[in-house]
């Protein structure tokens, strides 16, 4: 088993200056090149002002530089799951973060440090910058549904970070020893930041700094050195004809189930069976399941506890901070031996593209757009699609224009407004105009008959 070092001790010396940490075409970075970097980094960020600063990089190696100095400057990184300027300046209003660290500068009203990945981060003269050590009451701060809800604080202390990395390498550091790191999934979320960034570091495993977009950049990976693939269910349900495999170790997938298909698809694809983790933000990693069998159990990972409450089930585990746990949206079938099957979920969260899309944001955002006197978002399914539907009442003279022709540019409109506080699949794909949206004798919404007005699009 690959020892598992906690967050405050992956810069630390024991581990030779000459290891690979990150790499990116020809270009690569060496511990030693860390360790300068983050103390660097972590001495302009005790001189500058505010506490919490936010990270809006993808790249793998800039992203890991950026959350190491920030905690040993002994600020909060914040990783706000987004990186539109709209949201961004309201989330500063609202007090989410004092600062800003990426890749070029943005028009808010924030300190910000501009960081390239490509160039030291030590001033000359700095090449010896004292790192500050990382205090254990440290934390990290995401943001849920940023882009397709009202963004949701949740605080995961490095403590759990360090847990939930020594969980995963208990069931998977055997099959991950000797590989490196490549992923389809931005760290600007939990399944990015765990499995992209902390399990690497933890394990002193090397980690692709570029994100993978398309199959022929996994195609063109060097055969001869074993990968692990942290990859997204909507990666893996493009994939076309296969191409040069590019010898995985482990392929990793999270965010939604996939069906036998896709399963089927991407093992016929990568020539290995998908691990799929299940969890969330609040919760992180729960449970796990190889799909080398028809629709198998999850298990949930050693640490973790599901316990019964209600109609529904509440987890508990050292990866959450909260001493009550976190109650699950999704209904579970828990069998006697305690591993479950997924039934559904139980709010008005939903799920397009393995992307949480909350339709009470998406129901706000319509009803501030001008001519709109109320809204109504509706899932639409059809097949494997899914999109927004977007169930309108009109004021008189938008009603008028859109009645004569003027619909079309309406929702052109529209859609430019909406995308930039949504996400691009919780922007609506179809659009209806009505009357009154349809409710019964208590006032409440008819989801059947609202999805029934959608019932032409194919």
């Amino acid at each position: 088993m690959i020892p598992c070092l906690p967050m405050a001790r992956w810069l630390d010396a024991d581990r030779p200056g000459s290891d690979l940490v990150a790499w990116a075409g020809d270009h690569v970075w060496t511990q030693e090149r860390l360790r300068r970097d983050v103390a660097a980094l972590a001495q302009r960020l005790k001189n500058m002002p505010g506490d919490r600063w936010a990270i809006r990089l993808e790249d793998g190696y800039g992203f890991t530089a950026a959350l190491l100095g920030l905690l040993h400057a002994g600020k909060t990184p914040v990783i706000p799951g987004h990186d539109r300027p709209a949201l961004l300046r309201e989330m500063i209003g609202q007090g989410a973060f004092t600062g800003l660290l990426g890749r070029d500068r943005l028009d808010v009203d924030a300190p910000q440090l501009v960081l390239d990945p490509l160039t030291p981060f030590c001033p000359a003269g700095a090449m010896n910058a004292e790192l500050p050590a990382l205090a254990e009451d440290r934390a990290v701060e995401l943001f849920t549904s940023g882009s397709t809800g009202r963004p949701r604080r949740v605080v995961k202390p490095v403590a759990c970070l360090d847990w939930e990395a020594s969980a995963l390498a208990g069931e998977f550091s055997t099959i991950l020893a000797g590989s490196r790191i490549i992923a389809s999934v931005s760290p600007q979320h939990l399944y990015g930041l765990t499995f992209r960034i902390v399990l690497p570091l933890a394990l002193g495993l090397p980690l692709y700094a570029d994100m993978i977009f398309y199959p022929e950049q996994l195609a063109a990976l060097d055969c001869s050195v074993p990968h692990a693939f942290i990859a997204s269910p909507a990666f893996l349900k493009r994939l076309g004809s296969p191409l040069a495999r590019p010898g995985l170790s482990m392929l990793l997938s999270a965010g939604g189930a996939l069906s036998e298909a896709e399963a089927d698809r991407a093992e016929d694809w990568f020539g290995v069976a998908v691990h799929e983790i299940y969890g969330s933000t609040e919760t992180g990693v729960l449970a796990w399941r190889h799909r080398v069998a028809e629709d198998p159990p999850w298990r949930p990972f050693p640490v973790v506890r599901l316990l019964a409450d209600g109609d529904g089930w509440r987890a508990l585990s050292p990866l959450i901070p909260e001493p009550k746990g976190v109650a699950l949206d999704d209904v579970l079938d828990v069998t006697p031996q305690g591993c479950f099957r997924l039934l559904g979920r139980r709010d008005r969260i939903v799920k397009i593209e393995e992307k949480r899309v909350s339709l009470d944001e998406v129901e706000r955002r319509l009803r501030a757009l001008d001519g709109v006197c109320d809204a109504a978002a509706v899932l639409i399914e059809r097949g494997r699609r899914r999109h927004i539907g977007a169930l309108l009442v009109l004021t008189d003279a938008m009603r008028d224009d859109w009645r004569s022709g003027g619909g079309a540019r309406q929702k052109q409109d529209w859609r430019r407004a909406l995308s930039a506080w949504l996400d691009p699949v919780a922007v609506p794909r179809y659009w209806r105009e009505t009357e009154r949206i349809p409710e019964n004798a208590m006032g409440k919404r008819i989801a059947e008959r609202m999805r029934e007005m959608f019932d032409d699009v194919a």
